[in-house]
Formats: C-alpha cells, structure tokens, sequence
C-alpha cells in the first residue's frame, strides 16, 4: 500500500480537491495589496472584485452543480420506478419543513429569552442593592459561560457552524458546492452557539443562523436520509435530486425569515431577492406556503408559552407577541418628512458601506493574526478568547458607561408647548409626549409613584437613558427607540456614545468563530442615528404633539428611528423589496411605507458607490464561486463593455479534455488522476469512420463512482449494449453530492495505471452521460451565454463549431468579473492594436498622393 502511495503522488491531481476548512492560508494574499486598494474591500459594485494569485487557487477549489439532475439513461430508469408525479407530496413536504422551521424559531427564542432575563433581572437586583460590582461579576460570568461554550462547539466542532452561514447559503444555491454547511453536526452546533451567542449579549442577532438553519431543515428533510447518521428511510425518494433538494433549501431559507421576523411574504421576498438565482412561479406559490406554516407555527407556541411556561390563551394571537417591533401609536406622514428620509438614506449607504469595509479588514486582520501562529491549536484558542475578550468590553460597557451619564427626569408635553420634568409628569392618558414606564433606573432614584381618582399618575422617578439602551437585550433597546411620542426619553450624548461603541463591537463581532446574524445590530445602528436626525428635528422645530397639530405630527423621533434602521439594513445588505415588506410585517406601521421605501432606495444608491453588498463581498473574501444576475465589465477602468460584441469563445477554456462513450479503463484513470476539470465533454459516432461530435457530459464524480465497480468493465469482443433497459449501477449511485473514500478510490485509479491489462478494458459510459447538457456555437453571443449558463444553473457549458465537435468548455469560473474582464482585455488590445496598424498603413498610403498634388 506504501508504494502504492507514493506512486499516487507523481499525479498532478487528487480525484476531489477540497478547499481548505480554515482560511489562514489567505493571510498573504490580504497584505499583498494596500489599504484602499481599487478591487478589494473600498469597491463600488460597478468594479470587479480582483482576486490574488492565491485567491486563484482558492477559487479554483470550489466545485460546481447543476441545478438540474443529469438526464442520462440511468435517470430516466430511475424516474420510471418512481410514483406519478403528484404534487400533494411536493405540498406536504413544504408544510413539514415549514413547521419544523416554525417550532425551532420558537425554541431558540424561548431558550434565548430565559437565559437572558434570568441575567439581567438578577444583574438589576444587585444593581438596586448598590452592589455595582457583584452585578458586573454576575453578568460577565454568565456571558463569559456562554460565549466560551458556543465558540468552542464552532472552533473544535463545525467551523463551519460559524457566521450567519448566509454567503455560504447564498454561494450554494448559486450554483458552488460549499462543504458540510448542510450536514447534521452543523445544524446541532448553529442552534447551541446561536442561542448562547444571543443570551450571552453580544451585539449579534439570532436571525442569519434561523436563515441557515431553515435551509438546512430544507436539505435534511426532503431528502429523509443521513450520510452522517448513516440511514436513508424509503419516504420521498423521488426528491432526491439536485433539483428538488436546492427548490426545498430555498424555501427553508424563505421560512427562516418568516419564523424569525414574523413576516412571511417578507421571508418569501428574500428567498427571490437574495439567497435564490433560480426561480419559477410554481416555487413561490409553494415557498409561500411554506412561510405561512413556519410563521403560524412560531405565533401559535408564542401565544401560549413564554420561557417555556405556560400562560393560557393558546392560539390567541397578540400583536405584541407576534409583531417583532411593533409601533402602537402611527403618525400621519408629511411630504416634507422625505426631506430628513433622504438625508437618512444616504446616512444608510455611507454607514453601511463603512460597516462593511471594516468587518472586512477586521477579518482580514484576524487572518493576518493567525497565520502568524505556528500551530491549530494556538489558532483555535486565539479564537475562542477573541470572543471573550469581545464579551468583556461588551458586559463593562454596558454596566460601567451608563455611571458616565447623569440621571435624567421623567418628562412630559402639556398643551402649553412646554417640557415639564417630574414630579408633574403624567401618565400617557393624560399627556401624549412622555416617557416609557420599563426605562432602566440603574443606580437612579427610584422615587415615589401617586395614582389618583381621576386615573392620572404622578412621579418623581429618573431614569439612565444609556442603561435603557445597554442593560437590556438588543430586541429591548430598538423597542425603546422605535417608540412614538417619547421625543425626550433619549438626549444626544447618550445615544452617540452607545452608536459608537456599538457600531464598533458589532463590526468587529460579525465574521468571529461563533453562529451569529447581523440583522439586530443593523437594526439598532440604523435606529440610534435616526433617532439623533429625529430629536434634530425636534431640537430646530420644538415638539410637535399629533393632538395639537397633526400637519406637523411626523417629526417624531421614533419615526426616525425605524427610518433610519431600514436604510442601515439596506445600506449594508442592499435589498430592496424583501426588506421593505420585513420592515413593515416587523413594525406594522404601513403608514411609513413611502418614507421607509425611499430611505432603502436611497441608501442602496448611494452604497454602492462605496462597497460590495456584505454578503456578497464576504463570497469574495471566502473565494466562494459567484455569478451576479447581470455581469458589470469595464475596460481601462471605466470604459463598459457590451458582451453582446463578444463570442462564447472569447472565454471558453481550450483545449478541452474530451472522452468517448465507450473510453478505456486506462485513459479514464489517467484523466481523473491528472486533471482538475470537475466534468467532461462525451463524443460520440453514430457510424464507423464517422467524425465524432457532442453527445452530452459526464461529470467527475460519475466517473469516479463508475471506476469503482469493476463489474462495469468489458472487454471489445463483449460490449455492452449501447441503449440499455436496465442499468448495472443505480442512479442514486452516481449522484453522490462528495466522495467519502477518496484514498480508496485513488489508490484504485493508480492501480488501474499501472497494470497493463486494463489496457484492454473498456466502459461503456452511454448510460450515464447526461444527453441533455446544453452547447453553444463559439460563435454565439457572450451576453446570451452568461444568461443561459445562471438562469439554467448550469455547471458545464460545451462550446461546438458548426460542425457540432467540441472546440471548448465554459465553466462557472470563467464566467465570473475578474476572468471576463482579463479575457476581453486581451482581445480588446489585439483590436486596438490591429486598428492602429491598418490606419498607420492609410497615412503611408496616402503620403505620396499628397506629395504629388
């Protein structure tokens, strides 16, 4: 065996090459370029990303899929045995996965809600008591507990359990293979670390991993089978394919949404915006369905249960438990409220932008960091206490700074256009403008509450506007700031002091080695600014109270806030429709749908002027494999290139590798054991003599599977038929998503190249050759080409002359910016330099007519 192996490693190629699990080995490529270099992180989305030489290789890595199942004759047996293709099972496994999505937002929130309160209730209790100290040890060494606890499942466990998993979710449903981010180690250890991550206080979110966790329930249940827990049940066998496997991610993705923010069309919306590029109308009517389950679901447990207790009223659905932020009191809205929303959306793009140009370099920083350590288990503990180092500025900021700040009296608006500070300060039936009865005290007075007859309420209470917004959960302080008609609760020094050092620890928290979402620290961001352009307002024009002048009722600070929160959201995400309905669904204030819309158009514009989408740029940084929906190419820097002008084989791959349908068991091996290519064009002729042209592909991993079963090799004086009724191996067989035992399998191939009497033996590959893999002429537009290559999720495009024999091959790869870019550079230059020879040849042409004239 030993000499097997040492014979395998002459090859240039393994049969799957795998890219690396930690991203260390990037560091170099990180500090090979400068700090504002054009095409990295400081990118409008009208340049390309630009990928280093190791970054190259990175990419390179990533294999590709189809969307579609190959349609070989294997297949089609396959189909045969399978039921009538009946929907009602389609719909039943969308309410299953619904459901299941549905229970588990449930349980996260409810396990997230009790650690929480149990933490910051005893944490107020040592506080009243003075004990500032005790409660500093309190709440340090449960979030230390908890955070120690959830990335060490993620370091030692599943890194792959880290981030929101969206750009790998985003990345797979694009059509790359993105390993172990649907497997069951990863589903167990993303709900633990989310839920420790949330209750531990980190400025993070529950709602990325939900995301995940939803398409990984869609990818774990349709399919009803387990490589890891090494069982496959005989239930819905027929959507075991490619096709319908990545249609059920998409909407467990769709329902994560839902269950998290409680918005079903919102969570059908962002499956078509952002995680999907392949889509039909048949989809959303069942991804729909799909969400309305998941989000019924989460309301029906909620409306009975809250930190697993019981509370009676089961199914009856409060707004203030299903309704995430839900804003009580709407204002009418002025058209001269547009005027601050567009200055709040280009406050989104820029900040968002910002945000997304530092978590970058901060990863990239972290990389740098790491590949400085010499072995795994140094990186793997750096990890974990760069997280507790994370938790303790978090826990000393958010009980030590609201002592920076002064206590603050509770205030109210009377009908004389005055502030009246306690202890005057009535109840909000009694005055409009007034502050919320569950602000934090902290260490503030408590002071002395007086009901009278009339149901009026006087106080003398104070409060710490800082500890309202830091000695609570993130969900609790975007409550505080979202609420109406409370123009004085906060003042601006407490709320720039909390946006920076929350801008901060949550930029440097996203992308660390723990199951986080981004989406309530985007949230809250947006809402302290726009609650500081809000009390702006109020500061120039005075209170304006909806009971005493409506016309003038929509400078209202909280209005802002949820203002300012969406265009952060989009700022940094850059969606558009499906952030506009979450944003609606979440707060139930339709009232603001036009300023709400124009603040995410706005900050989307101006975003993209500054940086890639997070998600998206994070593909970048991780070298996932990525087709936009529409190319941007550019020449000399900003001159557009029309792909239309350009052919398929200006960037086709040549020359390709090519096999026939009945090829030597030699000649396969060789081909696996020496070549990276992920598939391979299959030739084929009808008659003797006859030129062999196209006849479909077969992909690497098929061939690897079929070189595994020798009992498919024949000889030339006994082939095989070439249209078989049955085949020898199963389709199920071939559609292996990785290759478990690649060591075997190898040492097998390298067997096959050495003995010389698999020179003599043949497979017959018809049967398994996918005969409906689509070919262009070379000839044929590369614009049209991009289009059929993502809109059909292709993983292989054959470019044929017009003789149909395969000339070139276009992969995933070639596609992308970067590489269309380099290929239509060159051919432009050759152009360029051809034009200026033909008129350098006119101008000699015409020297001697004019020395005659």
């Amino acid at each position: 065996m030993a000499e097997v192996r040492s014979r395998r490693k002459k090859h240039a190629y393994s049969v799957s090459q795998v890219p690396s699990v930690d991203d260390v080995h990037l560091a170099q490529a990180d500090t090979s370029e400068g700090f504002f270099a054009r095409g990295r992180e400081f990118e409008s989305v009208y340049v390309n990303h630009r990928y280093t030489a190791q970054e190259r290789e990175e990419l390179s890595k990533f294999d590709s899929l189809d969307y579609l199942p190959s349609h070989s004759f294997a297949y089609k047996n396959w189909i045969k045995r399978q039921p009538s293709r009946l929907d009602w099972d389609r719909w039943v496994m969308m309410g299953l996965i619904g459901f299941t999505v549905g229970f588990l937002g449930f349980l996260l929130h409810q396990i997230i809600e009790i650690i929480s309160e149990y933490k910051w209730e005893k944490a107020e209790e040592f506080i009243k008591d003075g004990d500032i100290a005790v409660a500093y040890i309190w709440v340090l060494g449960i979030s230390l507990l908890l955070v120690i606890v959830g990335s060490v499942l993620v370091v030692y466990f599943r890194p792959s359990a880290g981030g929101s998993g969206m750009p790998e979710l985003i990345g797979f449903l694009n059509g790359t293979v993105v390993r172990h981010i649907f497997n069951v180690k990863t589903f167990v250890v993303k709900f633990l670390s989310c839920a420790c991550a949330v209750a531990s206080g980190l400025p993070v979110g529950p709602e990325g991993p939900m995301i995940h966790m939803g398409g990984l329930i869609g990818a774990g249940l349709s399919q009803f089978r387990s490589g890891t827990l090494g069982f496959a049940l005989p239930f819905f066998q027929r959507f075991r394919n490619s096709e319908d496997r990545r249609n059920f991610i998409q909407a467990g993705a769709g329902a994560g949404v839902a269950s998290a923010f409680g918005a079903p069309v919102g969570g059908l919306l962002f499956a078509m915006e952002e995680v999907s590029s392949f889509w039909n109308m048949k989809l959303t009517w069942q991804t729909f369905f799909c969400c309305m389950i998941a989000t019924f679901t989460t309301d029906l447990f909620n409306s009975a249960f809250t930190s697993f207790q019981y509370k009676g009223s089961f199914g009856l659905f409060r707004a203030e438990k299903y309704i995430l932020f839900q804003v009580r009191n709407e204002i009418p809205v002025n058209i001269l409220a547009f005027i601050p929303t567009v200055v709040l959306g280009v406050l989104g793009g820029l900040l968002g932008g910002l945000f997304t140009f530092c978590n970058l370099k901060i990863v990239r920083g972290r990389r740098a960091i790491l590949a400085k350590l010499s072995s795994d288990w140094k990186r793997k503990v750096v990890r974990v206490s760069e997280l507790c180092l994370i938790i303790t500025l978090t826990v000393t900021a958010s009980v030590f700074l609201p002592a920076a700040f002064s206590c603050s009296p509770f205030t109210c608006y009377s009908s004389q256009n005055d502030i009246v500070s306690s202890p005057e300060c009535l109840s909000p039936e009694n005055h409009t403008i007034h502050t919320e009865n569950d602000v934090s005290l902290y260490t503030c007075p408590p002071g002395v509450i007086t009901r009278f007859s009339n149901n009026s309420v006087t106080t003398n209470k104070t409060f710490n506007q800082v500890a309202t917004l830091m000695f609570v959960t993130g969900e609790e302080a975007i409550h505080h700031l979202f609420s109406r008609e409370t123009h004085n609760e906060f003042s601006y020094g407490p709320l720039f002091a909390v946006l920076c050092i929350y801008f901060f620890l949550a930029c440097w928290t996203a992308g660390s080695a723990i199951s986080s979402g981004l989406v309530v620290p985007m949230v809250l961001i947006g809402a302290l600014y726009g609650r500081i352009i809000g009390l702006s307002m109020v500061t120039m024009f005075g209170v304006m109270d909806k009971s005493v002048n409506e016309y003038w009722a929509w400078m209202d600070p909280g209005a802002f806030a949820l203002i300012g929160a969406a265009s952060f959201f989009g700022g940094v995400s850059r969606l558009t429709m499906s952030l506009t309905v979450i944003m609606m669904e979440m707060t139930n204030d339709v009232q603001f749908l036009l300023p709400i819309m124009v603040s995410i158009m706005v900050a989307k514009w101006v975003g993209d002027f500054v940086t890639h989408p997070l998600y998206h740029a994070l593909l970048e940084l991780k070298c996932i494999p990525f087709l936009d929906s529409e190319p941007v190419i550019v020449h000399e820097g900003n001159k557009p290139v029309n792909l239309e002008l350009h052919m398929a084989r200006d960037v086709m791959a040549t020359p390709p590798s090519i096999i026939s349908t009945r090829e030597s068991v030699v000649n396969l091996a060789h081909l696996l054991l020496d070549t990276p290519h992920g598939g391979f064009p299959v030739v084929h002729s009808s008659r003797e003599g006859q030129e062999k042209t196209f006849y479909g592909m077969i992909t690497r991993i098929e061939l690897s599977v079929i070189l595994f079963h020798p009992d498919l090799f024949e000889t030339e004086e006994n082939p095989t038929p070439e249209d078989p009724e049955v085949t020898l191996l199963d389709y199920q067989q071939t559609t292996i998503h990785k290759l478990y035992n690649t060591d075997e399998i190898e040492d097998l191939l390298t067997k096959f190249c050495d003995d010389p009497v698999y020179d003599q033996q043949f497979v017959n590959l018809q049967p398994y050759v996918n005969q409906s893999a689509l070919s262009v002429r070379d000839n044929f537009s590369l614009h049209r080409t991009y289009i059929i290559f993502r809109t059909l999720g292709l993983r292989h495009l054959t470019v044929v002359d017009e003789t149909n024999k395969v000339v070139g091959i276009i992969t995933r790869k070639d596609l992308m910016g970067f590489h269309l870019e380099e290929a239509l550079a060159a051919i432009l230059l050759e152009q360029q330099e051809q034009n200026n020879i033909k008129v350098e040849m006119a101008e000699v042409t015409d020297m001697p007519n004019s020395t005659t004239a």
